[in-house]
């Protein structure tokens, strides 16, 4: 605790900004940014070391090794393929600087510290990350019935065809039925941009 105070104090911790949006290209995450495939950042946090860069399809994490060290590694993490859950937010107490943000993208867990004058806009980071995870969950859940079903239809519409066509013609149609059925439900469930979300959550 009293370690922590003192880093504070001394400007030693790697305590975050939000940065502003006109200021979006003047941090080094923008250049990363898959703008020529309409992606758009929609909340940023600059730290000594980092950068969390959120945009409508990712997290671009610019992760380096120290506040002295200019060299950095650059990662990338799609919503579609790393799904996000967990989300907490940690207020400050009295004597703390920073607001405390978490959450996990697929495996990874993510803390981010942020100075307490942005709680507010911390806030809106929160309620859309968490509006993400609830919608990834609901996506996922859907998806499933969806499997089941088409499942369920094959098997019966399967049973109820035998003899009445040759085998190898009826399993063409069950399996072009089968995989439009999946291919169109997986398009509807499986989200790969949430500009939605953050232009609801996020006040520009």
């Amino acid at each position: 605790m009293f370690g922590k105070i003192a880093a504070d104090a001394l400007g030693l911790s790697d305590i975050g900004s939000v940065i502003a949006p006109t200021d979006y290209n003047k941090v080094d995450a923008d250049d990363y940014v898959m703008h020529e495939d309409q992606e758009k950042i929609f909340f940023l946090i600059k730290s000594k070391s980092d950068e969390y860069c959120f945009t409508n399809k990712a997290l671009v994490h610019l992760d380096g090794t120290s506040a002295a060290s200019k060299k950095r590694t650059l990662r990338r993490y799609s919503y579609s393929t790393h799904p996000v859950s967990n989300v907490l937010l940690e207020t400050a107490g009295n004597i703390d600087m920073d607001v405390e943000i978490k959450f996990r993208l697929g495996t990874k867990d993510f803390s981010i510290d942020v100075h307490k004058k942005h709680l507010e806009q911390v806030k809106d980071l929160y309620k859309a990350l968490f509006r993400i995870s609830e919608l990834m969950h609901e996506n996922e859940v859907a998806l499933g019935h969806a499997k089941a079903s088409i499942e369920v239809a094959s098997t019966t519409l399967g049973r109820g065809q035998a003899g009445a066509a040759p085998i190898v013609e009826s399993f063409k149609e069950l399996n072009q039925a089968a995989f439009s059925w999946l291919a169109g439900a997986q398009q509807k469930y499986w989200v790969k941009d949430f500009g939605f979300v953050f232009e609801r959550y996020i006040k520009a």
